[in-house]
C-alpha cells in the first residue's frame, strides 16, 4: 500500500481525481461551511477533527504550505473575511478579532490527513481515501486497467491510423535493409527502446500481459502517434540513404541512422513528452512503474482523470458503434 505520508505524487494524484474526491466526500459525510460554493473548515475544527493541536497544524502548514495552498487552504481577509464573519462567525471559535482567518477546504482538509503522521484519525483515514480510490477505479474499468487507455476519447482514430505508418516501416525494412525476416522484431524493439527505453518483451513483462495481447493496443495514443511518426520518418530516411548509396543499408548503418533520429532536436520534446505520459499515466491508473522512466513520472492531472475516467471515457466497443461509419472509412484506407 502507498505510503501517503511520504509521497507528493501520489497525493497529488488523488486530489486531481475529482471523481474519486466526491465519493470520499460523500462517505465521510463531512460537510463544513459552504463558503463560495465550497466546505470550508476552520483549523481549530481541522484540529479537533484530528485530535491535535493547532501548534501541530501550523507546523505542517510552514513545512508543506505550497502544497497545501495549491490544494485549497487560503487565508480570508478583508472584504472576504468579513462575509465569512457573518455567516459563520456564531460558529467560530477562533480568529473573530483577527485580521485574516486560515481555513481549509475539503480538498486541502483531505491533503493535511495525508500529511499528519502524529494523528490516528488521519491514518485511518488515508486508508479510507486509498479504499474508494481502488474502488473508484474498479468500478469505472471492472477492475482491469490492462487497456484503460482505450477508454481515451482519441484512441480510436489513433489506433485506426497506426498500420498504414507501421506498413510505410515494415516496407521500408523489407527493400531497403540487406537482413533477415528478424530485422522486423529487431528494429520494432529499436523504435520502442528509442521512444520510451524498453523493447517489446520488457514492456510486456511490466504490464503483465498475456502472449496473445497487441502490445500496441495497451499504449496511449500520444505515445502510438508518435511510434507512428518515428517509424514514418526512419521510413524516409532509409529510402533517401538507399538511393544515395545505391545500395541496401547494413544493420550498422540503420542502427547509426536511428541513433541520429532520435537525438533530433526537433524530436526531443515529443519523446520527452510521451515518456512522461507512459511513465506518470501508468503509475497512476495501473500502478505500474517504469523502471527506466522514473525520472519522467509527474502528477497526474484532473484532465488526465477526465479522459479516462470521466463522462468522456468510454470502453473501446462502446465507442466503434457510436462511431461505426467513422471506423468502416478509416478502416477500408
Amino acid at each position: 500500500m502507498k505510503d501517503l505520508t511520504t509521497s507528493e505524487i501520489d497525493r497529488q494524484n488523488i486530489l486531481n481525481n475529482n471523481i474519486a474526491i466526491e465519493n470520499i466526500r460523500v462517505y465521510i459525510g463531512l460537510n463544513g461551511m459552504l463558503f463560495n460554493g465550497e466546505y470550508h473548515f476552520t483549523r481549530q475544527q481541522v484540529a479537533d477533527f484530528f485530535n491535535i493541536d493547532q501548534s501541530t497544524i501550523d507546523r505542517y502548514l510552514s513545512q508543506h504550505e505550497m502544497e497545501l495552498r495549491h490544494n485549497g487552504y487560503t487565508n480570508l481577509k478583508g472584504k472576504q473575511l468579513k462575509d465569512f464573519k457573518d455567516q459563520f462567525g456564531w460558529m467560530l471559535q477562533e480568529g473573530m478579532r483577527a485580521p485574516q482567518l486560515g481555513i481549509f477546504n475539503f480538498r486541502s482538509f483531505l491533503n493535511l490527513s495525508m500529511l499528519l503522521s502524529e494523528s490516528e484519525k488521519a491514518k485511518a483515514l488515508r486508508s479510507v481515501i486509498l479504499d474508494i480510490v481502488i474502488e473508484t477505479l474498479n468500478n469505472k474499468i471492472g477492475g482491469n486497467t490492462k487497456f484503460i487507455n482505450q477508454r481515451e476519447e482519441d484512441f480510436l482514430v489513433t489506433i485506426l491510423k497506426e498500420p498504414h505508418y507501421r506498413k510505410e516501416f515494415t516496407t521500408a525494412l523489407n527493400k531497403y535493409l540487406n537482413m533477415g525476416v528478424y530485422k522486423y522484431s529487431l528494429y520494432t524493439d529499436a523504435i520502442y527502446k528509442a521512444v520510451f527505453k524498453e523493447n517489446a518483451k520488457e514492456y510486456k513483462t511490466i504490464l503483465q500481459l498475456e502472449k496473445k495481447d497487441n502490445i500496441r493496443g495497451t499504449m496511449y495514443s500520444e505515445v502510438l502517434t508518435l511510434i507512428a511518426s518515428f517509424e514514418n520518418g526512419i521510413a524516409f530516411e532509409m529510402k533517401k540513404e538507399f538511393e544515395n548509396l545505391h545500395r541496401k543499408l547494413n544493420p550498422n548503418e540503420l542502427d547509426a541512422l536511428i541513433d541520429r533520429f532520435s537525438k533530433h532536436p526537433l524530436y526531443a520534446p515529443y519523446i520527452e513528452d510521451a515518456r512522461s505520459k507512459m511513465a506518470s499515466r501508468d503509475y497512476g491508473l495501473r500502478n505500474i512503474t517504469h523502471d527506466n522512466l522514473k525520472k519522467y513520472i509527474k502528477t497526474l492531472s484532473p484532465d488526465d482523470y477526465e479522459k479516462f475516467l470521466g463522462e468522456k471515457s468510454k470502453e473501446l466497443k462502446d465507442r466503434i458503434e457510436e462511431n461505426i461509419e467513422v471506423f468502416l472509412r478509416l478502416k477500408d484506407k
